[in-house]
């Protein structure tokens, strides 16, 4: 069976910073697009970042990169989001997915339609 593991959530001030981690198993990272979705109270899901496992490509949301940074282990099927000056409005589950698209789709690689496999998710809660 194929497992997506999210961890490294947790419950942090204002301002702190949080790595996100992944772990894939029963699937292989040598050609993946593995991309990051969160979820607010009382919101939609959206994307965040993805990452190409190929060559390491990068992709983020308008504007994301100012305080989200996507990386791999490649050798350890390991996708993390390291997330600085956390704020209230991060708090949501952060999930992980694994696109069918392998080499993330350009400008759709956060469409969750095109989404294979999912994980439950990590809890982020942001207080002051």
């Amino acid at each position: 069976q194929v497992h997506l593991v999210e961890s490294g959530g947790g419950s942090v001030q204002t301002g702190g910073s949080l790595t996100l981690s992944c772990t894939a198993s029963g699937v292989s990272f040598f050609s993946d697009c593995m991309v990051w979705f969160r979820q607010a109270p009382g919101k939609a899901r959206e994307a965040i970042a993805a990452l190409y496992t190929g060559d390491d490509t990068r992709y983020y949301s308008d504007g994301a990169e100012r305080r989200f940074t996507v990386s791999q282990d490649n050798a350890a099927n390991k996708i993390f989001l390291q997330i600085n000056n956390l704020q209230p409005e991060d708090t949501g589950m952060y999930y992980c997915a694994e696109s069918k698209y392998n080499i993330c789709g350009g400008t759709s690689w956060g469409a969750e339609s095109t989404m294979r496999y999912w994980g439950q998710g990590t809890q982020v809660t942001v207080s002051s």
